[in-house]
């Protein structure tokens, strides 16, 4: 998946784009609408914490990094056992899986609360009374939704983010 921004001068504008795309077979889901606190969303879909802040690259690197440090603490187990037990193999599974999931954990937390860095450079336009429109649709509709949007709305400004993970 892959996640277009557009600006939206104002909400009947962004009420139309939405109806265009869920048309055109755009999910719900997909659809993320940001603005700055004194525009009245009323019943767009807006977005939540996970396209708001950088909880899911917080997710991401506390799995990899809690991972490898529970794997890590688990060959220290294997290699030194305490006091004449002895642990096998499932002390590595067990030490990756549970720093992986403590680190996921941990790392999300404190992510949450850090803004997504995909969104400072609307700040300004946000800040004007725009509107944000997120999109998420697969690679091979990038270009038909951008026509799609342009064709009913040439005002939209249109990026194209990496790719979701």
């Amino acid at each position: 998946m892959h996640r277009l921004f557009f600006l939206l001068p104002n909400p009947e504008r962004c009420k139309a784009v939405i109806e265009e795309l869920k048309a055109w077979g755009v999910p719900q889901r997909h659809l993320h609408v940001i603005a700055s606190i004194s525009q009245p969303l009323e019943d767009l879909p807006e977005a939540g914490v996970w396209q708001k802040s950088e909880m899911v690259h917080g997710l991401e690197w506390g799995t990899g990094l809690g991972g490898v440090a529970g794997l890590l603490g688990g060959l220290l187990a294997v290699a030194f056992p305490p006091a004449g037990l002895v642990i096998g193999g499932g002390a590595l599974l067990a030490g990756a899986a549970a720093g992986a999931g403590f680190g996921a954990a941990v790392s999300a937390l404190m992510k949450s609360h850090e803004p997504n860095h995909d969104l400072e450079r609307y700040r300004e336009e946000l800040a004007r009374g725009e509107i944000l429109l997120l999109v998420d649709v697969h690679k091979e509709s990038l270009e038909k939704a951008s026509e799609l949007i342009l064709k009913h709305h040439p005002e939209a400004r249109i990026k194209v983010a990496a790719p979701l993970t």
